[in-house]
């Protein structure tokens, strides 16, 4: 059965690209530009997912998210034009699983749409479950399944080590992993400290093909005497 999605901006050229990038992905897509409207759907349809923009004219996000809480649990995300920890605050403490802020990348939000979904059917005993295949963090997104990294929609060539790597890193995000796990994990042997050596050069690849730097990280942190982590 196929999704349904619920996509509510007032910025048409926004809300109709969404709906495009979603229907591709084969989901049922309800589009409005108003929230009165959007409020008669959530009554009268059985929703998987709801996209709301925080910013309407008549009234807003935020106030769409607290009545779906009044009744309902599927995953919502909401879009903001503004990148204030404020906004985030309010959507979350009213319910909100996940929030972007505008202008952000359809394939990036198609991913989060996607996470969303399967958390959701995961933790709800209605249905059977499957593991997270997709992970995304600033623009980049791993597809763990079919062993694809794209960076802010561009493919990146790694390594099936590198590939492992980053994608331990990510499924662990915000937490520290030393190099020991690392090798541990993708080789399955023995740790020595040439290992070590082995970890820092694949850590060093993968930043350069990830744009990224050691002195200013804005994935692959080093917590020196520890390992290494990506951040929340």
């Amino acid at each position: 059965m196929r999704e349904k999605i619920l996509v509510v901006d007032d910025e048409r050229e926004i809300a109709d690209l969404v709906a495009v990038y979603l229907e591709n992905e084969e989901y049922t897509v309800y589009k409005y530009y108003t929230a009165k409207d959007a409020l008669d759907c959530i009554g009268r349809t059985e929703l998987d997912l709801a996209i709301l923009d925080v910013m309407l004219p008549e009234t807003n996000g935020f106030s769409i998210c607290r009545k779906i809480r009044e009744r309902y649990t599927y995953p919502v995300i909401m879009l903001t034009a503004k990148d204030e920890e404020i906004d985030k605050i309010n959507g979350l403490t009213l319910g909100a699983d996940d929030y972007m802020t505008k202008p952000f990348r359809p394939l990036e939000l198609v991913a989060r749409v996607k996470a969303q979904l399967r958390r959701y059917k995961k933790y709800n005993p209605a249905s059977g479950r499957e593991e997270e295949t997709v992970l995304f963090h600033s623009g980049l997104m791993i597809n763990v399944e079919t062993h694809e990294c794209m960076l802010n929609e561009k493919k990146l060539d790694l390594t099936p080590t590198e590939f492992e790597i980053l994608r331990i890193l990510c499924q662990r995000k915000g937490k520290v992993v030393s190099s020991e796990e690392l090798f541990h994990e993708i080789w399955k042997d023995e740790y020595y400290q040439k290992s070590n050596n082995t970890i820092t050069v694949h850590i060093r690849h993968l930043r350069e093909k990830l744009g990224d730097t050691a002195e200013r990280p804005k994935y692959i942190h080093t917590v020196w005497g520890v390992g290494y982590k990506i951040e929340n």
